[in-house]
């Protein structure tokens, strides 16, 4: 069997695997990949490349036995080969095996067959690329899982990026600065940013579960308007508001950023939100959060990046997703479907054509890192809780891309950026201090 995958995957297997029968081959020591039926292996034969591994993974067939983050950055002459190298390989399937003797051993082994369906978790959009409808079925796909699961693995902030640790310990050791208080500094970050004061007018785009909109108004007093598209996310934001006692101050809509049309806002905020954007969209989303500011008023854009991009576009970031945009990668089909990133220096300059003058770029791809290695350890202390309030399925998906995507901030092959933007008065008085002390 391992010659076989060999021979589909196009690379050498550098773990352990493990048959139905309990059978082993591959190197001692290594985790071990379990194949717990003949269907993991069909998988793969119709489709051997990330996203079979990750259908086979999603649905069950194929167990982790041993540490995830080894096995991952052992796959990953496989996970993050170039396109030019996928695109010669293709299983006998598609001409990439040949020779009798192979033949017989897949159907001794009981892997030839139909394909088999994809697991229920795996996205199936329909309509435009970017469409409001297409992004509505898109945000709600990955949003829309259970108020509860997403608490239980983002813990009782309810924020869902970065966190920005100023102290603690980077391995996870004892301290009593944990993921919360990061979160915390990440939020007040942000607000000194943007420089808010009481009376101002916030506008929170992609505002999630509210937590920024809620300490904008509780710790800073301004009003704050938070968007989103998922309806989980509106009744959750909701709620909270109403138990913070800011009522007045915070209102949540479900509304798309394309159709906000009040008067313009003193400061606008857009965290996490803008890699749903799409690249062909994203001057049109730059030129529209420019008109919603007011003359002096401030962008903070917080935005995973594409690093040492390609001339492509770029998807998603995940552990089994590439740099390059290729057919349905894992992360498009079961995480963030239709997401995209941009290189950090071509949003600076979509923000710059839009009319914004960018003061301060900050990168925080460690943070990101180290966020996720802890939402990873939530969900796998309170694994079958997470399963009880979605599917094994849904956990699987979420286990594989957080330590995927941890692996991936800390190699470097994708960054996160917080972009500090302003909109400078007719006379061009930008109103920023002329040092960056104000930013510690």
């Amino acid at each position: 069997m391992s010659h076989l995958l060999e021979q589909m995957l196009g690379v050498r297997l550098p773990l352990r695997l493990r048959g139905w029968d309990g059978s082993e081959v591959g190197p001692p020591g290594a985790p071990v990949v379990v194949f717990r039926n003949r269907l993991a292996l069909r998988r793969l034969l119709w489709q051997p490349n990330e996203l079979g591994l990750g259908r086979a993974y999603v649905a069950g067939d194929i167990e982790l036995d041993g540490d995830m983050y080894e096995a991952l950055r052992r796959l990953d002459d496989l996970l993050w080969q170039q396109p030019e190298r996928a695109a010669q390989r293709g299983g006998i399937l598609r001409g990439g095996m040949s020779g009798g003797e192979t033949v017989r051993d897949l159907i001794r082994l009981g892997a030839v067959g139909p394909a088999p369906r994809p697991p229920a978790e795996e996205a199936s959009l329909r309509g435009n690329r970017h469409s409001l409808g297409r992004d509505r079925r898109a945000i709600s796909h990955h949003y829309d899982v259970g108020n509860d699961f997403y608490r239980l693995v983002l813990g009782e902030s309810m924020v869902y990026s970065c966190a920005f640790w100023r102290s603690g310990d980077p391995d996870g050791g004892a301290s009593d600065y944990g993921l919360a208080d990061a979160q915390r500094d990440k939020l007040e970050l942000i607000c000194r940013k943007l420089a808010l004061r009481p009376g101002m007018r916030l506008l929170d785009v992609g505002c999630g579960w509210g937590s920024l909109a809620i300490h904008a108004a509780r710790e800073h007093g301004v009003s704050v308007v938070g968007v989103t598209l998922s309806h989980e996310q509106v009744e959750y934001a909701r709620k909270r508001v109403a138990q913070a006692g800011l009522a007045d101050r915070v209102e949540i809509r479900l509304q798309d950023y394309r159709d906000i049309s009040d008067d313009p806002f003193n400061a606008i905020s857009s965290v996490g939100m803008a890699e749903h954007v799409g690249l062909a969209q994203y001057a049109q989303y730059a030129a529209l959060l420019f008109r919603r500011l007011r003359p002096g008023g401030r962008l903070l854009n917080h935005q995973i990046a594409a690093l040492h991009p390609t001339d492509e576009p770029a998807t998603l970031p995940g552990p089994l997703a590439r740099l390059r945009r290729q057919p349905r990668s894992f992360i498009d089909a079961y995480v963030f479907p239709d997401g995209e990133l941009a290189p950090g220096g071509a949003t600076v300059s979509l923000l710059e054509r839009a009319g914004f003058e960018v003061r301060d770029v900050e990168a925080l791809r460690e943070h990101y890192a180290r966020t996720l290695r802890v939402w990873v350890s939530n969900l796998e202390a309170n694994w079958d809780e997470a399963i009880r309030l979605t599917t094994p399925g849904r956990a699987r998906v979420w286990r594989l891309y957080m330590a995927g995507s941890a692996l991936s901030f800390e190699a470097g092959r994708i960054g996160v950026n917080q972009i500090l933007a302003v909109k400078a008065d007719a006379d061009g008085r930008s109103g920023m201090p002329p040092t960056r002390d104000w930013l510690r």
